[in-house]
């Protein structure tokens, strides 16, 4: 009987045991998950500043010296092209004149058609000379630069082909757009975050954690998904930022 009245005490201090034991993990649980994530963002559209667009011409001869005097003959030319358009000396610079060696390659046939070799022989010097246009928060000069890259065909007429890159747009104070985005993104989150909670009668705590997500530049109206790295659009002139901001909040 005695044994009996021992086993059942001790039953019951391991059953209390268990349910304390049990009765702690499910609160530590509880109060791990007694937390809310949202995600915020932050949007704008703007137009860009700043304009880069550069071209540039070559002249081939044997002889290095003469190729250099034909680049800078050439050189002349674009200069009084870009003066004709409206553009002043100081509103567009040359680059330094690069050369190249540049070869071509023959074949030579052996006797019989046999043991037929390739050799590269020299076809003379490469001068290439570069034009570049900038212009920041000078909406006249930028517009002058978007009306001329698509004229430079005429050059042609002179004997020049000027070969034109894409222009390219960015914008000036990056830095407080970034500032003002995270600022609207950490207010989106946390409208949510409120919205949420007072959806379930609940309260919303302090803030446990926040972290930034990517900062993107698209063009306006692009498909384009965002991506790891970040995208950075420098071929539209009109242009939308986003950055999402991710905020953990305590719930009382």
């Amino acid at each position: 009987m005695q044994e009996k009245f021992k086993s059942s005490i001790a039953i019951g201090i391991a059953v209390v045991l268990a349910a304390y034991v049990l009765g702690s993990a499910f609160k530590k649980r509880n109060e791990s998950q007694d937390t809310i994530s949202v995600v915020g963002l932050g949007s704008k559209d703007f137009v860009s500043d700043e304009i880069l667009w550069s071209g540039s011409f070559t002249t081939k001869s044997f002889e290095i010296k003469e190729a250099y005097s034909k680049i800078i003959s050439d050189q002349k030319i674009v200069e009084q092209f870009f003066l004709s358009k409206g553009f002043k000396r100081t509103e567009f610079s040359f680059g330094a004149v690069k050369f190249d060696k540049k070869f071509r390659e023959i074949r030579i046939q052996g006797e019989n058609n046999y043991d037929t070799k390739y050799e590269q022989v020299f076809d003379g010097y490469e001068a290439v000379q570069t034009i570049t246009f900038s212009a920041k928060k000078n909406p006249d000069l930028m517009k002058r630069i978007e009306a001329v890259s698509s004229k430079t065909s005429e050059l042609i007429n002179s004997g020049i082909e000027l070969s034109s890159n894409s222009i390219q747009y960015t914008y000036s104070d990056l830095p407080s757009l970034k500032h003002s985005l995270i600022q609207s993104a950490s207010k989106d989150a946390k409208e949510r975050a409120e919205k949420i909670v007072e959806a379930g009668n609940g309260d919303l705590g302090k803030l446990k954690s926040a972290s930034m997500g990517v900062f993107q530049i698209t063009g306006q109206g692009s498909t384009e998904e965002d991506t790891y790295g970040g995208i950075n659009d420098t071929y539209s002139k009109n242009k939308t930022a986003r950055i999402t901001v991710r905020l953990e909040y305590e719930l009382e």
